[in-house]
């Protein structure tokens, strides 16, 4: 057998295995989340502070999410991951993390009472919008972004059944919103009317509120 041949062979042989980690962290999370039932996905940045008006916020958030019937599930780690799982534990509510390895700013907090483990981010992604009758986007960074367009995706493309998605802090997302209107509506790569999907809040009361309004529990 040639090098070549080895190689080849050795890498679909290890591709193979990882069909077998990726049903694995697919039953886990179908398994446990449908108890979670009706939850909110809150994302933001792993790099705010416990002292920070947005850390408080979404503390605040959580909690009155569990005192109106749902559950809060976030990333599990740090900043508003953290928040968020600690306003819904000390609530008595399900607090979820979903957790993944990363080689900086990613550990896991210490109030999800639920908690599962991931390697890949695919999954984890899945797991968020299938158990969220809604999502909750704080100030963050690529990490958030990319939850919130995917949700977007998903919506605008009826790939998913439509649900709230709810940005907080208008004067954070002013600078997006206005770029995404002035220039991809403008190019028309979207239409105005995908800005119906969205949401814009100040306070924890708004989006709360929006949900309630929206979601039927």
């Amino acid at each position: 057998m040639s090098e070549k041949q080895f190689l080849v062979n050795d890498l679909t042989l290890r591709e193979s295995w990882r069909i077998f980690h990726i049903m694995a962290e697919c039953v886990e999370g179908f398994e446990k989340l449908p108890e979670v039932y009706p939850a909110v996905s809150i994302f933001g940045s792993a790099r705010t502070g416990p002292d920070s008006a947005e850390y408080k916020m979404t503390e605040k958030m959580a909690r009155m999410l569990v005192e109106n019937g749902f559950n809060v599930i976030s990333g599990g780690g740090p900043g508003i991951m953290e928040a968020a799982n600690k306003g819904a534990a000390e609530a008595g509510g399900k607090s979820v993390g979903l957790h993944i390895q990363l080689p900086n700013e990613q550990r896991p907090n210490n109030y999800a009472n639920v908690r599962l483990e991931f390697r890949y981010f695919f999954i984890r992604k899945v797991m968020f919008v299938k158990y969220a009758v809604a999502y909750i986007i704080m100030p963050g960074g690529f990490g958030t972004l990319d939850e919130l367009f995917e949700a977007l995706t998903l919506i605008q493309t009826k790939r998913i059944r439509s649900f709230p998605v709810v940005l907080v802090n208008s004067k954070f997302w002013k600078g997006l919103l206005d770029w995404a209107k002035t220039t991809l509506v403008k190019e028309s790569t979207i239409s105005e009317s995908d800005f119906d999907i969205l949401n814009i809040v100040d306070t924890p009361e708004e989006a709360v509120n929006i949900i309630k309004r929206i979601v039927v529990v």
